[in-house]
């Protein structure tokens, strides 16, 4: 402990001569890493690379982790554990968002462009906040608000989707993550295959676990009881 202090005094004297140890765990008080509660949650952080509706990583995602409430956390491993007994497995794509992250993919709204087959198809970029579609503010970036799937624990994937995230690997769910189109809807009718009934499934473990749904978007969900309603945090996206 002397020595710790000594060290302290000598970096505020030469601030350059010398650096202080990394602090084990920068997140802050409340928030966890996934994996450290939960590692059996499979992992598709969609914002940490370039498989996007950016078409690049988004501000604030330095690592392809997930970051949620430590109460989130806990809820989504109970929905895990009740999936699991049936041979399924919960896949995250987005979990905490930092506000910088928001904050860029609204900028990059307004630079406008044409619809994108794959992500937007029937509406131009600079009207996806307009549609409802991307947020100026987000749920996300209060660590409670999860983006998830279900797929066959055995990684038995799905037939491609023709609109959102490709090679996501989940059971079909009629639309792929990030199809920002009516057919996201969680109640969107028609839908062909056993699509509707696999929204309902997901709807219905996460309802247990105490996750509510967006209605405009099948995959996204936020804890009833979140501990944080009114705050936005900013912090980077890390491994460590």
């Amino acid at each position: 402990m002397r020595q710790t202090i000594q060290r302290i005094g000598l970096c505020v004297l030469l601030p350059l001569a010398c650096t202080l140890p990394a602090s084990a765990d920068p997140l802050p008080a409340g928030l966890v890493r996934l994996a450290d509660v939960d590692p059996s949650i499979r992992q598709d952080i969609r914002y940490a690379g370039l498989e996007n509706f950016l078409h690049r990583k988004a501000n604030g995602y330095d690592a392809p982790v997930c970051i949620l409430t430590r109460q989130a956390a806990a809820a989504l491993s109970s929905v895990q554990n009740a999936l699991a007994a049936e041979g399924l497995t919960l896949v995250v794509f987005d979990c905490y968002r930092p506000a910088r992250a928001v904050t860029d993919m609204s900028e990059w709204t307004r630079k406008g462009g044409p619809p994108d087959p794959q992500w937007y198809p029937a509406v131009k970029r600079n009207d996806l906040i307009a549609k409802g579609y991307i947020g100026e503010l987000s749920t996300h970036s209060r660590g409670s608000t999860v983006d998830v799937a279900i797929a066959q624990a055995d990684r038995e994937s799905a037939p491609k989707p023709a609109c959102g995230a490709p090679d996501a690997d989940t059971l079909d769910f009629g639309t792929g993550f990030d199809c920002f189109d009516p057919t996201s809807e969680t109640t969107h009718r028609p839908l062909a295959g056993g699509a509707a009934a696999n929204r309902k499934r997901l709807v219905e473990a996460m309802r247990a676990g105490g996750f509510k749904n967006y209605a405009r978007e099948w995959w996204h969900f936020t804890l009833a009881d979140e501990p944080f309603p009114k705050q936005r945090f900013d912090f980077p996206v890390r491994a460590e």
